[in-house]
């Protein structure tokens, strides 16, 4: 086999595991935090505003993660970031001060934003362009399992334990993170990329117009995903589910574990317009199956749905903005991909939880599918029905070899 056409490198394996323990520490922290602080204060309010403050601080950082990308080592940036990660991690033992924990979580944000970017740049970038989508498809994979497992173990620690319990495991996650990281290679310098992107030019490294379109559609998505991840255990109060409500998550773990590798090549054989729909038409009907349920099979079926949406559209689209800028430019594609997600998913659980204070938590359900028809709309229109912009992006992908 081409060395060039080889995925499962030693590096590529250690950056997919550095991804799970990192997304698996996140979302610990990400369910810990409000959790931990609407027990002790009984404020919900005060609970939710640990997500907010870090999502905001994310995406307040991203624009910023190019430039410093081009400036410094890339191997060195995520060891700093991981090490401030570790150390405002542990400063959150032992406390209960509402400002002072709200301060570490725009730190654990910033930290967020930064790794997340470097991590699947550091991917992206020695991912063999033929098989981009089955990469991204593994490296997704990763990351969605550690999402989909953080929020269940933090709350079984809690549940059995205590927050500073799950604090150390945080802290052990992130070690373990960053000691991988010292076995990473630091990409060498191009030339040509410094000559491509001036440096001081801070919006020729935030933004890309090439990838703006795929960004945006993420968002559509991943309004629907806030929905999910936020209100779904008080859809199961509403419905009266108990404790099975959290096997949807189990469900949806399995499924994008199964999907992400297959959508991947699929991506990779036929192309994207191969595989949008029936996943944006997967996704409504796991959200309108969510919107109506009342019993546990029902709610299993929408996870089987939804995760064949989840591990198909984030992975699609995320290749879609890498493939469409030049290599020394997927740092930026991918800070506009993952801030457009973060800023998705912080739209969905305001809107919608504000949204559902007036009306019911079925009912955001059925609403959030007025973003998935709003998807298969806006990508109709852009990639299939005008022809000129889809040749501008075709003639970009090649530019890059996909």
């Amino acid at each position: 086999m081409n060395k060039t056409s080889k995925l499962w490198t030693a590096q590529f394996t250690a950056i997919v595991i550095m991804a799970f323990l990192f997304f698996l520490c996140l979302q610990l922290l990400t369910a810990g935090f409000p959790a931990f602080i609407t027990d002790i204060k009984n404020n919900p309010a005060q609970g939710g505003l640990m997500t907010t403050v870090f999502m905001v601080s994310a995406i307040a950082t991203r624009p910023f993660v190019p430039s410093l990308m081009q400036k410094l080592d890339n191997k060195k940036l995520s060891l700093i970031s991981l090490g401030f990660i570790a150390v405002s991690v542990a400063l959150s033992f032992g406390q209960d001060s509402v400002l002072l924990l709200l301060l570490l979580r725009v730190i654990h944000g910033a930290g967020f934003g930064i790794i997340t970017t470097i991590f699947s740049t550091m991917a992206t970038n020695i991912i063999p362009a033929h098989r981009l989508g089955e990469g991204i498809g593994y490296y997704g994979m990763a990351t969605s399992v550690g999402t989909s497992l953080g929020p269940m173990l933090a709350l079984a620690l809690l549940e059995g334990f205590s927050f500073n319990i799950l604090i150390m495991i945080s802290v052990s996650l992130t070690l373990l993170t960053l000691f991988l990281n010292l076995f990473i290679k630091s990409p060498r310098k191009q030339v040509q990329a410094r000559a491509t992107v001036k440096k001081g030019h801070f919006r020729e490294h935030a933004f890309d117009r090439h990838a703006f379109t795929p960004a945006i559609l993420t968002a559509f998505f991943s309004i629907t995903l806030g929905g999910v991840v936020s209100f779904l255990r008080e859809l199961g109060k509403e419905a009266n589910l108990g404790a099975t409500i959290s096997l949807f998550f189990l469900v949806l773990t399995i499924v994008m574990v199964i999907i992400r590798p297959v959508s991947g090549k699929m991506y990779d054989s036929f192309g994207h317009k191969f595989i949008i729909y029936p996943a944006v038409i997967s996704g409504i009907i796991g959200l309108t199956l969510l919107a109506i349920t009342q019993n546990t099979m029902t709610l299993l079926i929408a996870a089987v749905f939804y995760g064949l949406a989840y591990g198909t559209v984030a992975p699609t689209l995320q290749a879609l903005a890498v493939s469409a800028v030049p290599k020394e430019k997927q740092g930026t594609a991918n800070a506009m991909y993952f801030s457009s997600m973060d800023l998705g998913m912080a739209l969905g659980s305001a809107g919608l939880g504000l949204l559902a204070s007036y009306t019911s938590y079925h009912f955001i359900y059925g609403f959030s599918v007025v973003f998935l028809v709003g998807l298969l709309i806006a990508y109709t229109f852009i990639f299939v029905a005008r022809k000129k912009p889809e040749d501008q992006f075709v003639k970009a992908s090649e530019e890059v070899g996909f």
